[in-house]
């Protein structure tokens, strides 16, 4: 993402560093009251959170659903995406 701008007290770059706690629901009442203000002023943060957030439920509904992975390697693998 080209942008780096401040709105609603946070950069682009911020809220970036946090948007995986964001779209898992992990961030604090305030962090994510902070996030969502940027994301209602920042259009180029919204679309790429929706796009992060479409991708990576894509991806751990794909390994829950895979037939061929143990439990152990599919907790594996869900713990390593964000």
């Amino acid at each position: 993402m080209a942008e780096n701008r401040s709105v609603g007290g946070l950069f682009c770059f911020e809220v970036l560093a946090q948007l995986s706690d964001y779209v898992d629901g992990e961030l604090a009442a305030e962090a994510k009251a902070k996030i969502d203000a940027h994301l209602s002023g920042c259009d180029a943060c919204t679309k790429f959170g929706g796009e992060f957030g479409a991708v990576v439920g894509a991806l751990r509904q794909k390994v829950r659903a895979e037939e061929g992975l143990s439990e152990a390697g599919r907790l594996r693998l869900l713990s390593k995406i964000p």
